[in-house]
């Protein structure tokens, strides 16, 4: 399993805790027996979609403390027994996200079974759960909601892997914060949304506090967050040769963090930033939108937010009134939009476009991770193309479980134990965690992102590692 070391110090000199480090051949990925609780936690999973718009799961005698209206799979185990503990993934299994969710989700159960679902003294049963519906496709407040409520009640679980999107996370984690328990720690492969963890330029004045009711933190991350995407696209534009940008946002939490850290970026660069404007996914049209974008003699238009909220009508209004993407109008996108299926429905209209992803290519992952995620492919994926947030599961998972292992197995010594964590060549690289619960010190793949050109797909274009002097720009 993992390697035990000693964390160094924190910069703040608080504390020295025990730190876990990573090499990628700790996710060991024993073959599994094919199909078995993957293929049994699938089958519910696809009952759940197939039931309707409650897409409610019964939940096996060991997940008893669910309330009924979770959208969860049974519980899974393949130790003797009853597990001591739970771990949780909180992930969209329907809509847009549903491939990148559902191999998130087989990352962790095959990170559980590499550890024998077992963490130092402690037996770890494993739960999947749905926070999306179908009518949505996409993550719902009500579903995340009522997961985030099952979570709360269940006294036996110890971790929370997910959410994958911002906007459900500032549900969930001020309720896990203040469980009856203690509160939950959780740790999300992808939510990026800044304000989850610091206040500054585009929060609310009431952000990050409200999040955590109880005064403790008890949410991380094991990617970067929209301070430096917002950092990569606009150094992307600069090496571009832009000059003026139009920026745009759906109103969603992530989407006004990202634009707002987008706008930060860009004007430290020098790029001028001539305007900065909502649209609203219900609008029977853009017209009167790119009207002012072609006032403004923009060379270039960044929109920030969720593909979900009507970006493709957005995208096509954009093109009808400003010509082509690869034209004299640069169209630039962050993750939001890195659905290849989603924007395969755009059409001719997303051609030329920009978008941004978190993280890098496989090629240009470290060579174990490559062959780690290479065997987890052929296991779990029968020949369907890795999604990189499985990477991002595999790490979260592999943090989760070192920090359990470590603990007393209480909640609040897990999340000490999470927060003192030092990942030395792991899956993404090498970095341990701030106060806030980022990504600190960090080199590799969890600081890298990807630029994607649409071009029959999303063909790889670039990488960029925003410069540090842009982010402190950004977020002193």
């Amino acid at each position: 399993m993992a390697e035990l070391v000693d964390a160094p110090d924190s910069k703040s000199g608080a504390r020295k805790g025990v730190g876990v480090r990573f090499p990628p051949s700790a996710f060991l990925l024993a073959r599994p027996p094919r199909g078995r609780v993957s293929a049994r936690a699938r089958r519910a999973i696809g009952a759940s979609l197939a039931s309707g718009a409650a897409a409610v799961l019964a939940v096996a005698a060991v997940g008893c403390g669910v309330a009924k209206t979770a959208s969860c799979a049974e519980v899974e185990y393949e130790g003797t027994g009853q597990p001591d503990l739970i771990l949780v993934s909180d992930l969209p299994l329907q809509g847009g996200a549903r491939t990148r969710a559902l191999q998130i989700t087989d990352a962790v159960r095959a990170e559980l079974r590499a550890w024998k679902y077992k963490a130092g003294d402690h037996t770890i049963g494993f739960r999947a759960c749905d926070n999306s519906t179908a009518s949505s496709g996409r993550s719902d407040p009500g579903a995340c909601s009522a997961n985030a409520t099952a979570h709360a009640d269940d006294d036996r679980v110890i971790g929370v892997i997910g959410p994958l999107d911002s906007s459900c996370a500032t549900i969930l984690i001020p309720v896990l914060n203040v469980a009856p328990g203690g509160a939950i720690p959780m740790i999300s492969p992808s939510t990026t949304y800044p304000c989850l963890t610091r206040g500054g330029a585009g929060c609310d004045v009431s952000e990050p506090a409200k999040y955590y009711p109880s005064g403790d933190r008890n949410y991380l991350r094991v990617v970067a967050n929209d301070v430096l995407q917002g950092a990569a696209g606009a150094q992307f534009l600069r090496e571009r040769g832009i000059r003026r940008v139009y920026v745009l946002h759906d109103g969603e939490a992530y989407g006004v963090g990202v634009a707002t850290s987008f706008r930060n970026a860009a004007d430290s660069l020098g790029i001028e930033v001539v305007g900065f404007e909502g649209w609203s996914p219900e609008a029977p049209s853009y017209a009167p939108l790119f009207d002012n974008v072609a006032s403004s003699r923009a060379d270039a238009v960044f929109l920030g937010g969720l593909i979900d909220q009507n970006g493709r009508q957005v995208i096509e209004g954009k093109v009808a009134r400003l010509g082509p993407n690869d034209g004299r109008v640069t169209l630039l996108a962050p993750d939001g939009f890195a659905s290849p299926r989603k924007i395969a429905r755009v059409g001719a209209a997303a051609d030329g476009m920009y978008v941004l992803d978190v993280g890098v290519p496989f090629g240009e992952l470290p060579r174990e991770t490559q062959g780690v995620m290479g065997r987890f492919a052929a296991d779990y994926l029968g020949g369907k193309p890795l999604d990189p947030g499985a990477v991002y599961g595999a790490q979260a998972a592999q943090i989760m479980l070192g920090a359990i292992s470590q603990s007393n197995g209480t909640r609040a010594d897990v999340t000490a134990r999470l927060f003192a964590s030092e990942v030395t060549d792991g899956l993404l690289g090498t970095f341990g965690f701030d106060e806030n619960g980022d990504p600190d010190h960090a080199t590799g793949p969890v600081v890298g992102f990807t630029i994607f050109k649409v071009a029959r797909g999303l063909q790889v274009e670039t990488t960029v590692s925003p410069e540090s002097s842009t982010v402190e720009a950004v977020a002193p």
